[in-house]
């Protein structure tokens, strides 16, 4: 697929991949360089302070799972078993 670059050197993404990806206008994509081949990735911004709240919360449970107050199970199958078996 052939595509021009336009003033300011911008680029049309084509409307297939645009629809195969699933992007929606406003959505964010990193560029990299890599032996003359450029890369477009779709990434996800979150905001810092849901990334720190996302930090803090994963300590908690790393230090719940270090002093075994924690409960950690091999596979979903025992976790749901376990839901299971505490709400009768």
């Amino acid at each position: 697929m052939l595509i021009e670059i336009r003033q300011k050197s911008q680029i049309t993404i084509p409307k297939e991949i645009i629809k195969k990806l699933d992007l929606r206008e406003g959505d964010s994509l990193e560029i990299s360089e890599d032996n003359g081949i450029i890369r477009l990735i779709p990434v996800a911004i979150y905001p810092k302070k849901y990334v720190d709240e996302l930090k803090d919360e994963i300590m908690e449970i790393k230090e719940k799972i270090a002093s075994g107050t924690q409960p950690v199970f091999d596979n979903v199958d025992d976790l749901f078993a376990e839901l299971d078996r505490r709400n009768g």
